[in-house]
């Protein structure tokens, strides 16, 4: 697919458009579990770990700058070690290798030739972990905050200490509370911001559950899109509050859906795909029971002939 994490150049052969709409229709349901507050833009907590420098040594220290130092000084900044400040060149440097030319940031092409120097498809999990901890507030872009500070949340400042991180960045998925944010943030960053859109397209939206769950893929998520692709329900956008709960209904409701209530304070959508799915599940029933029949029958029907005969 080749293109950025989300944005790209041939929508219909990766992640589809991001001009999403709200959810098109709902009920109201008598209780309503409280809607989380808008996530911002930011990401999770640094991790921890050695600070690499080339991939090879360690280093003593944390950038302390998100800006790279000045040589005219200034006697108000807090003092850098000879470390620090050698980091921060080296950070830099790496900037400067992607950065745009007329913009001060890291945008769509820059995005494309960081991916292939750290060795990975723009399109994989390893990217969407970078940009949550780069704390990337738009698709295929790293403004030069977000990557200095980036860098210094996980202590490295060039290509090969990007990659032996990687290990790391993704083990720190895998903790609950930490997945928990990754997966929020991952609404807030499939969202258009210069559009001001407030809901995910729902093409956007099925390639980036598909790409959240990468590392843990939960039982009903096959259904759910498949739900989705088939839209019966004429969805056009998934909202925030659909995203956020589509945790929570993988986590407590069971494959075999028996423990889902209407009553509960779920999403209309959710009620829309539990009856869907249910609906999909007789159906193949009844067709597997009129070809165990039709097999039956022609068992008899051999068995009769050779009696016969």
């Amino acid at each position: 697919m080749g293109q950025c994490v989300t944005k790209c150049k041939n929508p219909s052969s990766t992640l589809g458009s991001k001009n999403g709409e709200r959810e098109s229709s709902g009920k109201t349901h008598s209780k309503r579990s409280t809607i989380h507050k808008e996530e911002h833009s930011t990401l999770g907590g640094k991790s921890s770990g050695d600070i690499l420098v080339n991939g090879t040594k360690k280093m003593e220290a944390t950038i302390e700058s998100s800006q790279p130092p000045t040589s005219s000084g200034d006697a108000k900044k807090e003092p850098v070690s000879g470390t620090e400040e050698s980091s921060l060149h080296r950070t830099e440097e790496l900037f400067r290798r992607y950065k745009d030319e007329r913009e001060d940031a890291i945008l769509e092409e820059g995005m494309e030739r960081f991916c292939n120097d750290l060795c990975v498809d723009p399109t994989e999990f390893k990217v969407l972990v970078l940009a949550w901890k780069f704390q990337a507030a738009t698709m295929c872009k790293f403004t030069r905050t977000e990557f200095f500070e980036g860098c210094k949340a996980i202590y490295a400042d060039s290509i090969d200490g990007i990659c032996a991180r990687f290990p790391t960045l993704l083990n720190e998925a895998k903790q609950e509370d930490k997945f928990k944010d990754l997966y929020r943030f991952t609404f807030q960053f499939g969202l258009d911001s210069e559009e001001g859109q407030r809901s995910l397209h729902r093409e956007i939206a099925i390639a980036l559950w598909k790409l959240v769950f990468s590392q843990n893929k939960p039982p009903i998520l096959d259904q759910w899109l498949h739900f989705l692709n088939e839209n019966p329900s004429g969805i056009k956008g998934i909202s925030r509050d659909t995203w956020n709960m589509f945790l929570n209904f993988t986590q407590v409701i069971g494959p075999d859906l028996s423990n889902y209530s209407e009553d509960e304070a779920w999403p209309s959508l959710f009620d829309t795909f539990v009856e869907w799915e249910m609906e999909q599940r007789k159906k193949e029933e009844e067709e597997e029971g009129e070809d165990t029949k039709c097999v039956v029958a022609s068992q008899t029907a051999s068995l009769c002939a050779d009696h016969h005969t």
